[in-house]
């Protein structure tokens, strides 16, 4: 036990050159865990800077932001229209990204396009959906499109704010409608998680804090996400966690083929690529 309680302690402390961290000794911070036996599970009391912060698994004062928090507004976003997620058709082939069940890498394909009228339409049947991503730091207007596959959805659309590591809002669906829909829920929201079905959004999650935090308990965001879960699986999604695979689809430096609010990347060559190929 004493081996593992340094390996914990002192000797990652040492190793990342917290020279303040890792003892019970003059000089060193006193953050401690004090617990009854090497075989606790849980510690029986918890100090912070010297002071008693909980005890027998209760805090002693619910901890307060040490000043306001004034990160909100950060969802700027150009007006926004239906019509802004319309793609005219460029070529036979469309280049796919292809979610990898419970990995953050993807795959990359090129598919026969799927089109209504001359214009890039999500086919349910093969489960390809089209997926955006709108630029919201700076209203820019840009928006990258694409066509994702594996999300599964047979109808609405989710969208969120969380998508590493630009935190622009990313959404995916089936039509247009609803594709517009939950990213203006998510826009109104001041950011956070949406998900919407036939013109009527089902359910959302305020993250007003720069668009990432919310400002409910652990415990009722745990009950909201819950729901949308729900609400996301009876419309077909198959991830475990669509909002945790949705949000790693925008980052571009985990191969193979990501999309950012400037169109889709190659992360193997490090470069933009065409939506569509012939």
């Amino acid at each position: 036990p004493v081996t593992a309680v340094r390996l914990a302690t002192i000797n990652t402390a040492r190793y990342f050159g917290l020279e303040k961290h890792g003892a019970v000794a003059p000089g060193y911070n006193a953050n401690l865990q004090v617990l009854d036996s090497f075989s606790a599970e849980k510690p029986s009391m918890v100090f912070k800077k010297g002071e008693l912060v909980a005890e027998d698994g209760q805090m002693i004062e619910k901890p307060r932001p040490k000043r306001d928090i004034y990160i909100r507004g950060s969802v700027n976003v150009k007006w926004l229209k239906k019509d802004d997620f319309k793609v005219p058709v460029e070529g036979d082939r469309v280049r796919v990204i292809e979610i990898i069940p419970d990995q953050i890498i993807t795959g990359s394909g090129f598919y026969k396009t799927p089109e209504v009228g001359g214009f890039l339409q999500s086919d349910t049947s093969r489960d390809l959906l089209k997926i955006c991503v709108i630029e919201r730091h700076r209203a820019t207007g840009r928006i990258g499109k694409g066509i994702l596959k594996g999300m599964g959805l047979k109808s609405g659309a989710i969208a969120t704010s969380v998508a590493h590591d630009s935190h622009n809002i990313v959404v995916t669906g089936v039509s247009d409608e609803d594709i517009f829909k939950a990213s203006l829920a998510v826009i109104k929201m001041g950011g956070g998680i949406a998900v919407a079905d036939k013109g009527e959004i089902l359910g959302t999650l305020p993250l007003p804090i720069a668009g990432l935090m919310s400002e409910m308990s652990v415990e009722k965001v745990d009950e909201v996400l819950a729901r949308l879960l729900k609400v996301t699986k009876g419309l077909g999604a198959l991830p475990r966690h669509p909002f945790f695979t949705l949000s790693f689809l925008c980052l571009p430096v985990i191969p193979e083929l990501k999309i950012t609010d400037k169109g889709l990347v190659d992360t193997e060559k490090f470069e933009v690529v065409d939506l569509f190929y012939d």
